[in-house]
Order: structure tokens, then sequence, then C-alpha cells
């Protein structure tokens, strides 16, 4: 038993100090650097955020349409509920990263953050009220105090993804834009 813990201890030991020769020894990175990194990062997550909205509108405008109709069960506005809880949580932990990175991103990119950010937490908000509202009252499924919880998680979300789409709309005109630029310029 003595050996093998000497034998950890070593392995683990030898680990931590190839680690942390890693950390030291990498290069810190440039104010620069670091902008492009944070550039190029915010952009793949506002991809990611404009992926997870369109389940999102998807089974938030579901939702919406059950709450006008009497014929279904409340286990069936649990499901499309959890839906939406899973596509916000997604898009929440998005925006925490997001507005981690935001003072290093491009000014286009800090505004979206700035847009998009307030809207995700209405749908939250909006979607945790939905669900306790269900756990108590799963037989008054159709008073307008739910359905207006239903009606502002499906505003909110196209509101999302409406804005994210303008956004990275936007930075593909940029880009495309910077690509005609380069191409006349190497013509003249």
């Amino acid at each position: 038993m003595q050996l093998s813990w000497k034998r950890a201890t070593v392995v683990v030991t030898a680990f931590v100090l190839f680690w942390t020769g890693l950390v030291l020894a990498s290069p810190r990175m440039t104010p620069s650097e670091k902008s492009v990194y944070a550039s190029e990062r915010a952009s793949r997550l506002l991809a990611e955020i404009q992926n997870e909205t369109a389940g999102l509108t998807q089974h938030s405008e579901t939702l919406e349409s059950l709450a006008r109709q009497p014929q279904y069960s409340w286990q069936s506005h649990a499901f499309y509920l959890e839906r939406v809880k899973d596509h916000i949580n997604a898009v929440g932990i998005r925006t925490a990263e997001l507005q981690r990175i935001s003072t290093d991103a491009q000014p286009w990119q800090q505004q979206a953050i700035a847009q998009v950010t307030p809207e995700a937490a209405q749908v939250a908000a909006s979607t945790q009220a939905a669900i306790a509202y269900l756990n108590e009252n799963q037989g008054r499924l159709f008073v307008s105090e739910y359905r207006d919880l239903t009606a502002t998680i499906a505003d909110s979300s196209q509101n999302v993804k409406h804005a994210v789409d303008q956004f990275l709309a936007y930075e593909k005109a940029q880009q495309e834009f910077r690509h005609l630029q380069t191409t006349l310029e190497l013509a003249e």
C-alpha cells in the first residue's frame, strides 16, 4: 500500500509541475491579440445563440399556442416549458461568457451583448414564472396571467432571435465589404 501512495504522489507532483511550467511559459496576450480573440469568440458565441434561438422561438411559439387551446393537458405545457428552459439556459451560459469578454469585443458586438442580454433575461424570468405558475395551477392554464406569461416568453424569444440575426447579418456584410475592398485594391 505504501508503494502505491508514493507512486501516486510522484505522478501527481510531476503533473502539477508540468502544468505549472506550461502556464508560466505560455506567452501573455497583447491587447491587440486579446481584442482579436474576444472578437472571434464573441462572433462564435453569437452564432451559437442564433442556433439556440431557432429552437427557443419554435418551442415558445408552440407554448403560446397551447395556452390558447384548452384541449391540451398541463403535461403538454410542461414539456414545452422544459424545452424553452433548456434553450434559454444555453443562451444564458453564452451571454454570461459574452459579458465577461465584452470589454475586449468590437463595438458592434458590445452593442449586441447589451441588446441581447436583457431580452434573454426577460425570457428566463418569464419562463421561471410560467413554470412556477404551472406547478401551482395545473388546472388553471387558460387564465390571462398564464397566457400573458407565455406571450411574453414568445415575444422576448423572438426579440432575442431577431437581434442576434441582425447583428450577425451586420458582421457578414462587414466581412463582404472588406473582401470586396481587398479585391478592388488588388485590381488597381
